[in-house]
């Protein structure tokens, strides 16, 4: 039977949280935080609704010391429902909280969960049941990117964080039409016995540990399973400046895991850095011959052409015009924005190694 035929058949099947010997998991929620005040209610709102049995779920809000009134609104919830906790998370980064969550759950199966998200009633259930049916080690959904507001450039934003232009061969953020194996998906339901035989987050990476820690597992012969019928609701920032801040930082951290791991990234990760070093060396290199000068000058055309076509494309399907113009600045300032953080990460990376030796 193909994948699509099997999750066909799954997906006509009544959700149920037991695994094959009939025994009832338990699950714990680990959500990072930092000043979420924004967001937590929704987040937290979201997981009460769920289907899954209360009495075998336990919401772990791993806290930064947030500094708004994040705090005191988890702490409200924890009161009005005893399986949400609040966990101190002095270090404030997410691999401490992610790491703290994991040693503070004593449950069969840990869900990684993000604030500025909010997930349907079956969400777990849904986890939980095909990271059985599958017999996989890590199991996710695709994103669908909402704009936090009603402005055009935060519509674009999010179309950009959704589209193959602007993330590349990301699966669960341009989704899927059936199940397949990946090398990473959103937040991640994950057999607990996963940290005892992998281990835990990398706590020296600030972004893309998920990646790295997922690279791991499937080097240790795990399975990472895409499920396009688990869908959660993505909320990215909504004005330019936070957008090009927040690709910058990421643009960084999809080079400073070289240092603890070979291959921790994808290759469409690398992409912006090549990019945009293109575009900074071309201009030299154009000096030495007149082909490399037509060389540039035909992969700069082409990228041009690119965005227009498909800020025209996406304006048209969204039956929106007036998109076409913020999505020619979006997308160029999401990849020159990363790019331009893979640079300084590449520089840093290399005064690291000089430093170390």
């Amino acid at each position: 039977m193909s994948s699509v035929e099997q999750y066909k058949k799954d997906s006509m099947n009544q959700i149920n949280h037991e695994d094959k010997a009939g025994k009832l998991h338990t699950v714990s929620v680990v959500i990072p935080t930092y000043n979420e005040e924004k967001y937590i209610c929704q987040c937290l709102d979201s997981n009460i609704t769920s289907d899954y049995p209360k009495d075998k779920l336990e919401i772990l809000v791993v806290d930064g010391m947030s500094t708004d009134r994040t705090r005191e609104i988890v702490k409200q919830f924890s009161q009005d429902y005893p399986y949400i906790r609040l966990i101190d998370n002095p270090n404030r980064f997410t691999p401490f909280a992610f790491n703290l969550g994991i040693r503070n759950s004593q449950k069969d199966i840990v869900i990684i969960m993000g604030a500025h998200a909010d997930y349907a009633p079956d969400y777990i259930s849904k986890c939980v049941y095909y990271l059985n049916e599958y017999k996989a080690d890590n199991v996710g959904g695709v994103l669908k990117t909402v704009s936090r507001d009603n402005t055009l450039i935060g519509k674009a934003i999010a179309i950009s964080l959704s589209h193959p232009f602007g993330v590349g061969n990301s699966k669960f953020r341009t989704g899927s039409k059936e199940p397949r194996l990946v090398d990473t998906v959103f937040g991640g339901c994950y057999r607990a016995d996963v940290f005892y035989r992998i281990g835990l987050f990398n706590e020296n990476l600030i972004r893309t540990q998920d990646m790295e820690f997922n690279h791991r597992l499937s080097q240790a012969g795990g399975r990472i399973l895409l499920m396009p019928k688990i869908v959660t609701k993505y909320y990215p920032h909504s004005d330019l400046i936070s957008f090009i801040k927040h690709n910058f930082s990421d643009g960084q951290w999809s080079i400073l895991p070289f240092k603890y791991s070979s291959n921790p990234v994808r290759f469409r990760h690398l992409l912006p850095f090549i990019f945009v070093s293109g575009l900074i060396l071309g201009p030299v290199f154009s000096l030495i011959h007149k082909y490399l000068f037509w060389l540039y000058a035909v992969v700069l055309i082409l990228y041009l052409s690119l965005n227009i076509y498909f800020s025209f494309q996406v304006a048209l399907k969204q039956k929106d015009l007036r998109l076409f113009f913020p999505l020619l600045i979006v997308f160029p300032s999401r990849h020159i924005s990363y790019g331009l953080g893979s640079l300084i990460g590449f520089m840093k990376l290399l005064f690291s190694w000089k430093k170390e030796k």
